[in-house]
């Protein structure tokens, strides 16, 4: 199979390459300078230079309260974006992935979130991933969207790097504990989303590590698997305020992952002690 990533930089991206070529898949791998995802032009030269099976978007702008500033800018990436991509793969009938992220959800569920539930974001941040996809549904016949959640990876940034450097440093924390979601490790979502492109059925799919924590709880969890803490203090989110809204509860029920009789992604707890032994047999994080 021949992948064209965009987005190829971040820290899925990186994870999805490796374990793509890793596999025997041909892969391309772009950043913003050598396919700007808003510029028609370049995108379909890449598209025909390439000329891949599958074309997975993980481009997208990720800082969430900066958004707030700047509506423009996050829209252009995350829906306009999504729009010239989409449009470039219909016109060659090519598989476009498009990755989301839980914050197109409100946050007022209770329970596991499938993909049948309706989205309505909190942030523009959120506002903006939504738009893609209505831009990837509206525009490409072949696709598949992919919401997934607290994503964390080798080259970050992300929550548990973050958490490992205040370890260092032997900073004291004060982590918000009444928002509650599901950390998905790159590691385990790229075989995922390999796995889900070689099934030929369109639509939206949500693909996140198995369980459920908070903030805090992730956290303790963190500090907990790498060996000592320097204190996490519970607070709410009122105590740290932010921005952007983001959802109480964002938990993703991978579903039609399931109904499709595809194993679940390993628990969370899992997910982070096999990326903190990589981080350690990489001489990223102390023994």
């Amino acid at each position: 199979m021949k992948l064209l990533l965009t987005g190829g930089n971040g820290q899925l991206g990186t994870e999805l390459y490796a374990t793509a070529t890793a596999a025997g898949h041909e892969v391309r791998a772009t950043d913003r300078t050598d396919c700007d995802i808003t510029d028609p032009a370049r995108v379909r030269q890449v598209l025909a230079e390439t000329a891949p099976d599958a074309l997975v978007n993980c481009a997208a702008w990720t800082r969430v309260d900066a958004a707030e500033a700047d509506a423009d800018d996050a829209f252009r990436i995350n829906a306009l974006g999504a729009r010239v991509l989409a449009s470039a793969c219909a016109a060659r009938s090519v598989l476009i992935v498009h990755m989301s992220t839980d914050y197109v959800f409100g946050g007022d569920a209770a329970t596991p979130i499938d993909e049948w539930q309706p989205a309505h974001p909190r942030s523009v941040y959120g506002a903006s991933k939504l738009a893609g996809e209505v831009e990837v549904r509206n525009v490409a016949p072949r696709h598949k969207i992919v919401r997934t959640s607290w994503l964390y990876g080798r080259d970050g940034p992300n929550f548990v790097l973050a958490m490992l450097r205040a370890r260092h440093q032997g900073r004291a924390l004060r982590v918000v504990s009444d928002q509650v979601g599901g950390p998905t490790w790159t590691g385990h979502l790229a075989p995922a989303l390999l796995r889900l492109i070689s099934r030929d059925l369109p639509g939206t799919y949500h693909l996140s590590n198995s369980g459920a924590v908070s903030w805090h709880g992730f956290a303790e969890a963190i500090f907990a698997a790498a060996g000592g803490s320097p204190g996490v203090t519970a607070i709410p989110t009122s105590e740290y305020p932010a921005a952007a809204l983001r959802p109480a509860y964002s938990v993703l029920d991978n579903r039609v992952w399931r109904l499709l009789g595809e194993a679940p992604l390993p628990h969370w707890r899992d997910a982070l002690h096999e990326y903190l032994h990589r981080l350690r047999a990489q001489g990223m994080l102390g023994a």
